[in-house]
């Protein structure tokens, strides 16, 4: 396992014309790192990238043309030699800007609103894009239907693993009793996806260009007094924007404890007011919805024991928490069909 001590910062900021003043690590994974560096111009954020030098530069061109239509992302620092990250000994490090500002609260009404059109003109801005020939995208386009049958099928088979168990732990119980319902569901899911319309949007967007951001959330955006940025771009990648108003949507509900319709429909006005969508597309988002993508990853967290620091107790709590908070999303999807009349009348 690599260690953040080897890692080559102070060789990488040599390659910049930075007097650095000071460095301190802010995350490390082994793989990718993040850290603060002091510097006599400013502070800056250093990043080791996981990605390929090929699927960087696929991120780097999405992000100047994000810029380029009015997307607020720090800048790129430039090299000495004018490059726009440093390889060394095959790995990339990117330096850019920090931000100074205050992450937007999700309680916060008129934040809320920033957020939710932040995410509207997010992709509004990246239509167009075209991906260059010596880079290598990300790309989700027309993968959903393949990807939601084995994300359920591959629980199905701790589900019947379940089944044949004499005894069973809480989450084996909670799992044999309630699985059926989120494989129905997943499987009602998958089957309107079917229906046109989400193969129509991929069409669209493989045509026209299109991304998503895929972590959409308060933590990776910063509010200043008088801009909004968004950070954490390393996820950027070639998808139908349902992608991301379905995460956010997650993300904002489950501060709430559960779903609200009223909620919800004033969640999607703001989005239309700056990208619209279609009836059609809006069905995509419900069908989105609508697959169980919480409690399926947290079953599939504690079965692979992917959180290997986690507790039996840990586990457990998550994936009742992910299963109380699924429940309660039936009335919304049951009431989608109008709120979507509604919404895409505006």
């Amino acid at each position: 396992m690599e260690n953040i001590n080897s890692e080559p910062i102070v060789e990488v900021l040599k390659f910049y014309p930075i007097k650095v003043l000071s460095i301190k690590n802010n995350s490390y994974k082994g793989k990718k790192g993040v850290w603060f560096i002091e510097t006599s111009s400013g502070l800056k954020v250093l990043k080791k990238i996981s990605n390929s030098e090929a699927t960087f530069k696929f991120i780097l061109s999405a992000i100047n043309y994000l810029i380029s239509n009015g997307v607020n992302i720090p800048p790129v620092n430039k090299t000495n030699d004018g490059a726009e990250y440093v390889k060394y000994n095959g790995i990339c490090f990117v330096l850019s800007d920090a931000v100074d500002g205050n992450a937007p609260d999700y309680n916060n009404p008129k934040e809320l609103i920033a957020i939710v059109e932040g995410l509207a003109n997010f992709h509004k801005a990246s239509i167009g894009f075209k991906v260059l020939e010596e880079t290598k995208p990300k790309n989700h386009l027309g993968t959903w239907i393949e990807e939601y049958n084995y994300q359920l099928e591959d629980m199905n088979k701790f589900y019947k693993e379940e089944l044949t168990k004499t005894q069973n732990n809480e989450i084996g119980k909670l799992v044999k009793n309630d699985f059926p319902y989120f494989y129905e569901r997943g499987h009602r899911a998958i089957e309107g996806l079917k229906t046109g319309e989400y193969a129509a949007w991929v069409s669209k967007i493989t045509a026209s260009g299109g991304l998503c951001h895929q972590d959409f959330a308060s933590g990776n955006l910063i509010m200043t007094s008088s801009k909004f940025y968004i950070l954490d771009t390393d996820s950027l990648t070639l998808e139908i924007p349902a992608r991301d108003i379905r995460k956010l949507l997650n993300k904002i509900l489950k501060k709430y404890g559960s779903w609200d319709i009223d909620l919800v429909t004033k969640i999607l006005n703001y989005y239309q007011s700056k990208n619209p969508l279609t009836k059609d597309q809006w069905q995509v988002v419900k069908y989105d919805l609508m697959f169980p993508h919480l409690f399926l990853g947290a079953m599939n967290k504690f079965y692979y024991q992917r959180d290997k620091e986690w507790s039996i107790e840990s586990y457990t709590k998550k994936i009742k928490d992910m299963y109380s908070f699924e429940k309660t999303i039936d009335p919304l999807l049951n009431n989608f069909n109008m709120i979507i009349e509604k919404v895409a009348q505006n």
